[in-house]
């Protein structure tokens, strides 16, 4: 079952197609978005294949299921948001973001997290919402503050990373935790 489009107050949450090739490219084309990334830089070939392989489902059933979405923002793409199922059977689910630089200091990573926060707290059922991120990568720890996700660990050189060994921060809420901006 495809994932219908959702929309906040200002953005539009979307599955991707073939033409945002060139907003994506602007964002994960650059040096300073993939530095935290997993990837190095994306050329054209990079995103046609990314954009081939992003199928958005509604429903977490697999472990390693992921929905990742277009971010849309006056009929351009800024960014993208995402949750992977870390494990159906303890219901944990990973959260992730990347925008373009352009666009920050604007409020629309919190706007697009939030939405995604309640897909996997109301929809998937999700016990546990984490995200992994590199110290160094201080925008995303504020983002992950402000969402109400709380520092549960600072893993000390964790992974050999773009040519280094990396540390790794995680951030967390639990669903008792979470409360919609409503309730907030």
């Amino acid at each position: 079952m495809s994932f219908a489009a959702r929309s906040t107050p200002r953005l539009l949450l979307r599955p991707f197609v073939a033409s945002d090739a060139a907003d994506v490219l602007a964002y994960r084309g650059s040096p300073e978005v993939s530095r935290y990334l997993m990837h190095e830089p994306m050329d054209e070939a990079a995103v046609a294949a990314f954009l081939a392989s992003v199928t958005p489902a509604r429903h977490a059933r697999v472990d390693g299921h992921r929905l990742q979405l277009a971010v849309e923002w006056q009929g351009r793409v800024i960014g993208d948001v995402n949750l992977r199922v870390s494990s159906v059977q303890s219901r944990q689910t990973e959260i992730g973001w990347v925008f373009n630089p352009t666009h920050h200091g604007r409020g629309f990573a919190t706007e697009a997290a939030s939405e995604l926060l309640k897909v996997a707290f109301e929809e998937w059922g999700s016990h546990r919402v984490f995200a992994q991120l590199d110290p160094k990568n201080a925008a995303s720890a504020r983002l992950c503050e402000r969402l109400g996700l709380r520092r549960e660990a600072h893993l000390r050189e964790e992974s050999w990373f773009k040519g280094e060994w990396g540390d790794l921060l995680i951030y967390a809420v639990l669903a008792q935790e979470w409360a919609t901006p409503a309730e907030s």
